[in-house]
Order: C-alpha cells, then sequence, then structure tokens
C-alpha cells in the first residue's frame, strides 16, 4: 500500500499560525477517516430525521450506519427528480433537508437539455469556504514567496435563473462568488488577486473578460500565479489577448477606458488603477503583434511560478497548448469539487498533471464507493450493489463515486470514475479517470452517446428530400484552435448522385446538431463563446468499413468490434482525415435563453 505519511514541514519555521491550523486539521480528518465518517453519517441522519426522504425509508431518528445502508437506496438524478421538481414549484416542506433550501446549484445537463437542480442549504457555503481556506496553506509548502505578489485568475459568473417557485438556481461557482464569503472575504496575502470583485462578478462576459485582462496588464510584475478554474477557461482568456491586445495597449498608452466597458462598478474600479503608461503599451504592443506566442505568459508575466487550472479528466486536452504558452510551467490542479458537493483536494499541488491524485476530505460529506469491473452488472433496484466505505477501498483499483451530503441527497451517484493511487495518513487518494458515459467535452459541457446518436438523427432528417442517410459516424474533440468545437464525420450513402445534399444543407445540418445538443453546450456556445461551431466532414464511401479493418489489424474482434462514437488515436485521425471530401461548419448560433423550461 502506498501510504503518504504526512505533508512535508513548513518552507519556514515561521509558518503563519492559520496555515499551521489548517495543516493540522488535514492531519486530524485523514488519520481516522472511518470514524470521522461514522459521526458525518450520524450527523446527516440525525438532522434530516424528520424529512419526507428518510422517513420514507424507515429511517427517522435512526443514525445506524449498517440500517441506511440496508434501507436507503442508490440513486441517479432521475430518481430524485420529481421530488426536486417539487421543491423547484415552491414546496417548502422538508423533503430532503431539515433546513431550508437556500437555492437550486445547476449540474451538467440532462438529456432533456435542461441542467440538473441540486438543492443545497446555505451552510454549505461553510463547507465550501472551508476547502478553500485549505488550499494556499498547502501550497505554500511547496512554492515560497506567494504572500509577495498576487494571482492573476480569470473568475466568471454565468447566467441565474429563478425556478417557477421563486428559488435561484444558479452554477456552483456563480452562487460561491455572489457570496458574502467571497465578496467580503478578509484580507490574504497569499490570496490577493490582481481582478477587482467588480470585475469577476460583471455578468457581461467581454466586459468581465477586458476588465480581469487589462488589470493583469497592469500588475503585469506583481502576478506570481496564472489561473482560471477549467483549462479552458485559461486558453479562453489567451485568445482574448490575442484578439484586443491593441485595445488593451491604447488603454495602457491613454488611461482611458474602452468605451465598451459600460458596467459602472467596472468603470468606478478601473478609474482608481489605470493611469496612462506609454512604456508598459509599447511593450504589450511588441509582445503581442507578432505570429509568435510561444512562453506568452512568462513574457508578459515574468514572475509566474505556476498556472492554477484544472488540467484532469477532459481538460488534460490542453495540456500540450498550456505548454506552449507558460513555456512549460508547473501545472496546479489544487481541489476536487462538483455542484453536488466539494471533495477534497491535492496535497502535492505541483506534481505532474498524470500524477495528480486528490485526497477525498472525509468531514465534507459521506463517501460510498461502487467497485467497478468489466463484469459488474448495471445497478438496480432489484439487484443493489455492493458499496465500499472510503476507509475500505483498495489501491489501483477503480470506483464510481456515491455521496450523502448535509444537504440532503442521499446514496447519490455523481457520475464521476476514480482510481484509488494511494493514501495520506490512512485517508484515501483518488485519480480522477473519467466522466461516467461522457463522449465530448470542450469547456464544461458534456455530451454522451445517447446525446450525441439523437443529434445526428435529428440532423438527419434535413436529408430525406435528397433521399441520402448518414451511414456511419464517428467524433472527437478538436481543442486544436480556441475556443475548441466538436468534429462529427460523417459517411453518407446517396442514392442519386445528381440530386445530393447542396454544401448549405450540410451547414444547416451542423447547427441541426448543435440545436439538439443540451443547454450547458448551447450556452457555452452563444453566451460564454466557450465553444466554437461545430464541424462536419464528410468523408468518401467505405471509409469506415478501412476503420474495422485497422482495427481488425490491430487484434480486435470481428464479433466485437463496434465502430467508436469518439476517437482520439492518432492513426486513426489521420485515416478518416485523408479521407474528407467536404468540410461544414454551423452558419449560426443555436437558440439559447437562460430562461428554465417549466
Amino acid at each position: 500500500m502506498a501510504v503518504d505519511s504526512g505533508l512535508p514541514s513548513p518552507m519556514s519555521p515561521l509558518a503563519c499560525e492559520r496555515d499551521a491550523k489548517a495543516l493540522q486539521l488535514i492531519e486530524e480528518m485523514t488519520r481516522n477517516p472511518g470514524a470521522v465518517q461514522e459521526r458525518v453519517l450520524g450527523e446527516i441522519l440525525s438532522r434530516n430525521a424528520e424529512t419526507e426522504y428518510l422517513r420514507r425509508y424507515g429511517i427517522s431518528g435512526g443514525t445506524d450506519r449498517n440500517t441506511f445502508k440496508a434501507r436507503v437506496p442508490v440513486v441517479t438524478y432521475e430518481d430524485l427528480k420529481p421530488e426536486i421538481q417539487r421543491i423547484a414549484n415552491g414546496d417548502r416542506s422538508p423533503i430532503f433537508s431539515s433546513h431550508p433550501i437556500s437555492e437550486f446549484l445547476t449540474s451538467s445537463g440532462t438529456s432533456a437539455g435542461e441542467r440538473k437542480l441540486m438543492p443545497t442549504i446555505h451552510e454549505e457555503l461553510d463547507r465550501r469556504q472551508l476547502l478553500y481556506s485549505l488550499l494556499m496553506p498547502v501550497m505554500n509548502l511547496y512554492v515560497p514567496g506567494l504572500d509577495k505578489g498576487k494571482g492573476l485568475y480569470f473568475l466568471f459568473v454565468k447566467a441565474e435563473t429563478k425556478t417557477p417557485g421563486g428559488l435561484v438556481a444558479r452554477p456552483v461557482l456563480t452562487s460561491y462568488y455572489n457570496s458574502d464569503h467571497f465578496k467580503t472575504r478578509p484580507y490574504d496575502p497569499y490570496n490577493v488577486y490582481t481582478s477587482p470583485n467588480a470585475a469577476i462578478l460583471c455578468p457581461d462576459s467581454f466586459q468581465s473578460m477586458y476588465a480581469q485582462m487589462l488589470c493583469g496588464l497592469l500588475a503585469r510584475h506583481q502576478v506570481l500565479r496564472v489561473g482560471a478554474v477549467f483549462a479552458s477557461g485559461l486558453l479562453r482568456a489567451i485568445r482574448f489577448l490575442q484578439l484586443n491586445w491593441p485595445q488593451l495597449a491604447h488603454d495602457i498608452r491613454n488611461g482611458t477606458l474602452n468605451p465598451r466597458i459600460t458596467d459602472l462598478s467596472i468603470q468606478d474600479c478601473m478609474h482608481e488603477v489605470l493611469k496612462a503608461d506609454p512604456d508598459l503599451a509599447d511593450f504589450i504592443c511588441k509582445e503581442c503583434e507578432g505570429e509568435n506566442w510561444d512562453r506568452i505568459i512568462t513574457r508578459i508575466w515574468p514572475n509566474t511560478k505556476y498556472l492554477d487550472v484544472i488540467v484532469t479528466g477532459a481538460m488534460a486536452q490542453y495540456i500540450p497548448t498550456l505548454d506552449y504558452y507558460s513555456g512549460g510551467l508547473p501545472l496546479a490542479c489544487t481541489m476536487y469539487a462538483s455542484s453536488e458537493c466539494y471533495f477534497g483536494l491535492n496535497l502535492k499541488p505541483m506534481s505532474k498533471p498524470s500524477e495528480v491524485s486528490y485526497t477525498i476530505m472525509p468531514n465534507m460529506a459521506y463517501f460510498e464507493f461502487i467497485p467497478l469491473s468489466e463484469s459488474a452488472p448495471a445497478l438496480s433496484h432489484d439487484s443493489p450493489p455492493r458499496l465500499v466505505d472510503l476507509a475500505d477501498v483498495e489501491v489501483g483499483k477503480e470506483y464510481e463515486l456515491v455521496i450523502t451530503t448535509y444537504a440532503g441527497l442521499c446514496r447519490y451517484q455523481v457520475g464521476d470514475i476514480l482510481r484509488v493511487t494511494g493514501f495520506h495518513n490512512s485517508a484515501p487518494q483518488f485519480e480522477f479517470v473519467r466522466r461516467k458515459n461522457v463522449l465530448l467535452s470542450i469547456d464544461s459541457d458534456k455530451t454522451d452517446e445517447a446525446e450525441l446518436q439523437k443529434a445526428i438523427e435529428n440532423a438527419s432528417v434535413l436529408l430525406r428530400e435528397f433521399d441520402t442517410s448518414v451511414v456511419e459516424y464517428t467524433s472527437y474533440a478538436d481543442t486544436e484552435m480556441i475556443p475548441g468545437h466538436y468534429v462529427i464525420f460523417w459517411e453518407l450513402m446517396v442514392r442519386d448522385p445528381a440530386n445530393s445534399p447542396s454544401r448549405d444543407m450540410l451547414d444547416r445540418c451542423c447547427l441541426a446538431m448543435e440545436e439538439s445538443l443540451n443547454s450547458v453546450y448551447r450556452q457555452g456556445r452563444v453566451a460564454d463563446n466557450s465553444i466554437g461551431p461545430l464541424e462536419i466532414r464528410v468523408v468518401k464511401n467505405g471509409t469506415f468499413e478501412e476503420l474495422m479493418d485497422y482495427a481488425l489489424s490491430r487484434g480486435a474482434s470481428i464479433n466485437q468490434y463496434k465502430v467508436p462514437r469518439c476517437v482520439n488515436f492518432t492513426p486513426i485521425m489521420e485515416l478518416l482525415d485523408s479521407r474528407v471530401t467536404s468540410v461544414h461548419f454551423s452558419p449560426a448560433l443555436p437558440h439559447w435563453t437562460p430562461e428554465r423550461r417549466r
């Protein structure tokens, strides 16, 4: 068993008292995670004893773990959706939680095209703040002097809606940034951002990005770390600089603000910091006007020690591009969280992306794990799976994460697949492997095989007037350009070559596919500019037969071969691209509105 017996000693014996307390909490929580987990489950069951959900399964007042496991089923979002809809419609009775539901946190899209609604309680903000408070004390063990400068972080709020019952529904980070926990946070020399709150909280993505980039350029020598939540967000900021550096340099040269910045709060805070600086403007022009953007991050922000971005899971596809722009700076993945729950943190944040492991903090929620194997049957209520407790997982094995939270989710399948890599003290450490069933992802979007299939079917309807159909298809997420976009390879059967689909019609097929994808994807296209237009590449007839021949030549069984619906293996990509006969892009933005469907 790989055991990490403790955190390294602080860089200096004068480590601040707050850091020492945070590190001590980590040590205490990881020495006996089983006991902590038993206490957490007892607290959750005791406080929510009179809720409708626990009473339904005969857990009213009981805090016994074995009874809980025997009676309460493992569930998915679809199982809870009727009760969640009741809350959304205004039912204030204690359905999941004895505490009032304060808002909904929106998670990734469902097959119906809407974001999931995760009920939460106000107290959860304290738990999230607790995990955030542990990040810099750990980082300070590995990177000295972070209190001597600032962090250039590109942070954004996203669209909010209200449910029919009047509760706010918004992404978890939008909830956090709009909370007093963030807006009135106490001064911390290790956590000073270049971006003012007004810029982060501006809902207009252009104005927010512009102000944050401008502040980052003005403070370029003070910046010690550069980051965003996801790797895709940081690359979007670099692309923004590529497109807007002339106007940014103009503002710095003259001490004036771009007239497109109409947000009064941003105008006020920029008035305080924006002074004419022709030398800095000349420098920005010199660095940005050419084609060479190699190491642009360290050229503009020369004191940057690392990039703080998530590059695990689907975000790993962006690592080569980040290395190009940063000259190979370390990539720090500091924490592991979701809309449903904040889970844990990376105790070795400067490790290589391929070696990142997260230590789940056992005081955040009650955690269980479904062991995965190729022979594992699908979950059903008739044959419940054998779940493993946090303290009982085994190194090298993969599990699906199941959580029970203070906000009232009970034995909820998150959809994350994790692999145990070792232990810190007695607490297991996990590598994030993948999202369950996710086929394509560029940013926060998640498209599964069923959704892609439905989008193909809807687009194919447009081909009927040409007596044409889609014979086969596959896909990949192209992240070479910023923003990235979906690429779909189509092999068509054209029954009458004299009446083959026009270029315009195939372009419209791209848009029809986008209209069929979920609201998270469409928001990325329309509001966030984080996803580029969908592309269809039509390939020659017989291409997918060649693809099968290639797989068989590498040992695949002809009886078990299935066309891969997503590809990323270079030889396969090269084969497909060599057979492309025409390329088509979505000609317009798909429909998206922040208003929820009722």
